[in-house]
């Protein structure tokens, strides 16, 4: 999905698309915060992410959304990294002895195993990965879409007249905030989903995407029963217990933290801190820029 060319610049601007609304930023000049962000809100059935049907529903939309989030934002540049529901994309982790040292030997082989991990037929998608060392051998963390859906996402951008160089899932985007150098537990709130992460010694090292009944209407106890087998889980396989959870998506991350703390035992945080957005325009909640956010400063 990421144009991963060492001579394409990052973009400085980047533009999530959720259920309920499109959210955008542009990063400061030194890369390590959004000086400015907008939003923009999106009808009820606009917008609904799935991993094999059409997503966008009224592209029209879409587009507006889209056109006015990044207006609110400025700039020249016409490069943005856009950002996808995490329900719109599946993340797999894949570990090998080896991989192969050509990209197009390597992907070939990522995407052979992937055949027992999707819904779909690996061909008709599109797979980006990142290769991560491990004791054993190699792990890839590989997100795929399928091109139909894909194809949406890129268009209404284009319509828009902004050119989507880097493409991302929200979570995997949102990553890019976090500290992950001891053993950090990353969860990440919106209306469909409950995404989790787990990283050491930034490396991810479990990564799952839950279905959400609640919405952000969750509390802290329910958030904690949903995320407790990913971390019973991660202890029995890695030895490790959690020492930092960061938490995104939430209007009061403070309403789930004690359950969260009380579960793991680790200091509970919001992922996005204050210091790390700048001006805004519109109603822009920051519990819910944490792509934005992440994809920019990392």
């Amino acid at each position: 999905m990421t144009n991963s060319s060492k001579h394409v610049r990052r973009p400085t601007l980047a533009c999530e698309i959720a259920a309920d609304r499109v959210l955008a930023g542009r990063a400061a000049d030194r890369g390590r915060m959004v000086e400015v962000s907008s939003a923009r809100e999106l009808a009820p059935g606009t917008v609904v992410p799935d991993l094999m049907e059409a997503n966008l529903r009224d592209g029209g939309a879409v587009r507006r959304a889209i056109e006015s989030a990044l207006g609110g934002v400025g700039g020249r540049s016409r490069d943005v990294i856009a950002i996808l529901p995490d329900s719109a994309v599946r993340v797999v982790l894949l570990d090998f002895e080896t991989l192969p040292a050509k990209r197009d030997e390597a992907e070939a082989v990522v995407r052979f195993r992937l055949k027992k991990s999707l819904p779909f037929d690996p061909d008709s998608a599109r797979i980006s990965y990142h290769a991560q060392t491990t004791p054993k051998g190699t792990r890839a963390v590989a997100a795929v879409v399928l091109n139909t859906v894909l194809e949406e996402y890129e268009s209404a951008f284009r319509d828009a007249g902004y050119n989507p160089g880097m493409v991302m899932p929200s979570m995997l985007a949102a990553l890019g905030a976090a500290d992950g150098e001891r053993p950090t537990l990353v969860v990440k709130v919106d209306a469909r989903t409950i995404s989790l992460a787990i990283l050491d010694q930034e490396q991810l090292l479990l990564f799952r995407t839950l279905e959400n009944v609640r919405g952000v209407t969750i509390t802290g106890d329910q958030l904690a029963e949903e995320v407790y087998p990913s971390v019973v889980f991660f202890q029995d396989t890695y030895k490790l217990n959690i020492e930092r959870v960061y938490v995104a998506g939430l209007p009061e991350t403070g309403g789930a933290a004690p359950a969260l703390k009380n579960q793991s035992g680790a200091q509970v945080e919001e992922l996005i801190a204050a210091s790390q957005i700048g001006s805004t325009t519109g109603a822009v909640p920051r519990w819910r820029m944490a792509g934005v956010v992440g994809a920019l400063i990392s």
